[in-house]
């Protein structure tokens, strides 16, 4: 199994590829369009999606953590107000070699947690009020290793990455779809076959393009759930802490009402709960079964 310093580092190279996966699509699809539906043309087109998407990107990733706190209703701890969770806190990050993260908390009954910021100097660690309530001492620390472990592994930072490209191309198709699809392609009628082709390909790498995308980010975020377990039990040495708390999430009945479609994916588990039951389904499940998680750990 590859140490905590290879996964950092692998993290980092899966940020380098996805982005440039993702700016190639989104160049590929802007250039479609304002070849085939604009009078401007195709580098046109590039040229003004490629700024809009690097403005907002820019924006987003120095601010994403804020806008997930906001969402979220967190509001930060204070040391007074919960000691014991800051000395978690604090012994976890001397275990990790982590900086301290700051500790934030949403004041709702259901049983999550989840970390955000940019890399390690900017980290947050958001609990519920239930979560911290209900489990035991050592059930607590390994959660609180696990979303530390999102922080240190730069998951937060990819995620947040991944996000913003997501939506870049939802944007984009979503332009599509209200206005130029039901325009007439302006070289259609003199086109060869071959240009016909291209553009028969483009309409429909269009229409499935933002699907194709969530899959993705659906996926690396399942696989950098494992990760986080697989950490948390190397920071804690204790990995029945982590599946005992998992183990007590996945029986919470009570909704996380805070929570939405949008940030679903930070969270240690899933709190938009679906009910489709199938194998079609498991590919848009921003978690892996806790079922399997707790499996793995207890196997440790």
């Amino acid at each position: 199994m590859p140490n905590i310093y290879q996964n950092i580092s692998s993290n980092k190279r899966d940020t380098v590829l996805i982005m440039a996966l993702f700016i190639a699509i989104i160049s590929a699809l802007s250039w479609f369009i304002g070849e085939y539906f604009t009078e401007a043309g195709g580098a046109s087109v590039l040229g003004t999606a490629l700024v809009i998407s690097g403005v907002s990107g820019f924006i987003s990733y120095f601010n994403s953590d804020k806008m997930v706190l906001g969402i979220s209703g967190a509001k930060e701890l204070k040391y007074e107000d919960a000691p014991e969770v800051y000395n978690l806190v604090d012994n976890i990050a001397i275990a990790s070699g982590l900086p301290k993260p700051k500790v934030y908390i949403i004041n709702d009954s259901s049983m999550n947690a989840f970390a955000t910021g940019r890399d390690p100097n900017h980290g947050v660690v958001c609990l519920t009020t239930g979560i911290i309530q209900r489990l035991e001492k050592r059930e607590l620390e390994g959660v609180i290793a696990h979303e530390m472990s999102h922080i240190g592994n730069f998951d937060t930072r990819l995620m947040s990455i991944v996000s913003i490209l997501v939506g870049s191309l939802s944007l984009i198709a979503d332009w599509f779809t209200r206005g130029a699809f039901f325009r007439r392609g302006k070289r259609s009628n003199n086109d060869s076959f071959i240009s016909g082709v291209i553009f028969l390909l483009g309409i429909v790498f269009l229409m499935i393009s933002p699907l194709i995308a969530t899959l993705i980010k659906l996926a690396i975020s399942r696989k950098r759930e494992f990760l986080a377990d697989s950490t948390s039990a190397m920071i804690t040495r204790y990995p029945k802490g982590l599946a005992d708390a998992l183990r007590k999430i996945s029986q919470d009945t009570d909704v996380l009402e805070a929570a939405n479609s949008a940030t679903a994916h930070l969270y240690i588990s899933d709190p938009v709960r679906g009910n489709f039951g199938n194998r079609v389904s498991s590919f848009f499940d921003t978690h892996p079964p806790i079922a399997e998680r707790i499996r793995r750990l207890e196997a440790m």
